[in-house]
């Protein structure tokens, strides 16, 4: 079973640590176990979501690069 993202953002244009920024304050708008996925054009989300998520408690479920657009998904754990 696929889980439907709760949130759908679009962060293309901001830099880093814009987009870290975005999602700590979209989390707050989530239900625990909700996701919240997130496209991003700044290659530096690549280090700092997993660091975000790591350091706060959340599930980075994915990350991926699709040409010049970095996509991730990002799941409420507490």
């Amino acid at each position: 079973m696929t889980e439907t993202p709760k949130l759908t953002l679009d962060f293309k244009g901001l830099l880093c640590p814009m987009p870290v920024v975005k999602i700590a304050q979209a989390i707050k708008q989530v239900q625990v176990g909700e996701l919240i996925e997130a496209i991003a054009t700044d290659p530096g989300v690549m280090a700092d979501i997993p660091a975000w998520a790591r350091s706060t408690g959340h599930e980075l479920v994915t990350l991926e690069k699709q040409d010049k657009i970095f996509k991730f998904v990002v799941k409420r754990l507490k």
